[in-house]
């Protein structure tokens, strides 16, 4: 039973993290396809938050998940989760708008580096020296292929340096969510939808965004083509969100960001031919390699931690049998 339960564990483990992976990389470039015909990105995510707000309120109607209703004191502790997430997906979304694929995706790989600084800052200790070394080396990686980027947009840079903040302080304060309050993956995306709700809605009006982003919404969806990538990004969304927060409360805040790391080189790779085509340089390429090996070490790494936390629990295990 217990090699049973073992072997349950790791196979969803790998699942969280190859789904939030594939989620993660489809996103990108079907929200950069959808804002390169529709700038109002404000809307786009309101649109995408009320999606799933609605799906998971009608699948818990009508019994499709065992997800617990809306608590008021539940909320008050997720929302500042609500916040960051919000804050991080719209500066994501406003560099999108001005900053190429594989160069928003080597900024975005600086999150994990973020994340063990405020893991020790937060009381989490410090990690192995293997773990911190091919971190730094991931991290190294994306600038020296950032050094090669001639289409230097100071606007979407700042954005999305931004992002990589919020993003960091997200990802721990869902781990910690979902470690202390034993909610599951749909109710925290359900609490994150619903909280998310009037703070996007107070966005788009103060910007001045709506109601003209929904009158050249609606003006845009007679094009079939458009109307098929809009569904995508919302029905992705909803993806992404459930498989980002599974992830996070199956493995840990590491280890999605170091995911979303590995997802990256092939977004890159695709990104260098897709939705608009980016030089080639001696220096991306040279970053990249530096940034898969820091990676695949990464990996390797947190394999043999596990491993050999392992050891003494299966030995004590054994003896308290023969006892």
């Amino acid at each position: 039973m217990m090699d049973y339960n073992t072997d349950t564990s790791s196979y969803l483990s790998l699942f969280a993290a190859l789904s939030y992976g594939i989620a993660s990389m489809a996103m990108v470039f079907i929200n950069k396809a959808v804002l390169m015909q529709y700038v109002h990105s404000m809307t786009l995510l309101t649109l995408q938050q009320l999606a799933t707000t609605l799906l998971i309120h009608f699948a818990r109607v009508m019994g499709y998940t065992k997800a617990r209703g809306f608590n008021v004191e539940t909320a008050k502790r997720l929302i500042l989760v609500s916040l960051f997430y919000n804050a991080n997906v719209a500066f994501a979304l406003a560099s999108l708008k001005g900053v190429n694929i594989p160069m928003y995706i080597a900024i975005k790989r600086l999150t994990p580096l973020a994340v063990l600084i405020a893991g020790y800052f937060s009381g989490k200790g410090i990690p192995t020296i293997q773990v911190t070394l091919s971190v730094i080396l991931t991290a190294a990686g994306v600038i020296i292929a950032a050094l090669g980027d001639f289409s230097f947009d100071l606007f979407g840079y700042g954005m999305a340096i931004t992002s990589v903040f919020f993003q960091t302080m997200y990802l721990i304060l869902v781990e910690r969510s979902g470690a202390e309050d034993g909610l599951s993956s749909v109710e925290i995306m359900f609490y994150n939808s619903v909280l998310s709700l009037p703070f996007l809605l107070f966005l788009i009006i103060a910007t001045g965004e709506f109601p003209d982003s929904m009158s050249i919404l609606f003006a845009k969806s007679t094009s079939l083509s458009f109307l098929v990538l809009l569904i995508l990004s919302l029905v992705m969304g909803i993806v992404l969100n459930y498989t980002m927060f599974l992830c996070t409360i199956v493995n840990s805040a590491l280890t999605t960001t170091i995911v979303g790391v590995l997802k990256g080189v092939v977004s890159t790779t695709l990104g260098f031919v897709l939705l608009g085509g980016v030089q080639v340089h001696a220096l991306n390429v040279t970053g990249l390699v530096i940034n898969t090996a820091g990676g695949m070490w990464y990996s390797f790494a947190k394999y043999q931690q596990k491993k050999k936390n392992k050891l003494p629990k299966l030995m004590s295990e054994s003896e308290a049998h023969r006892k």
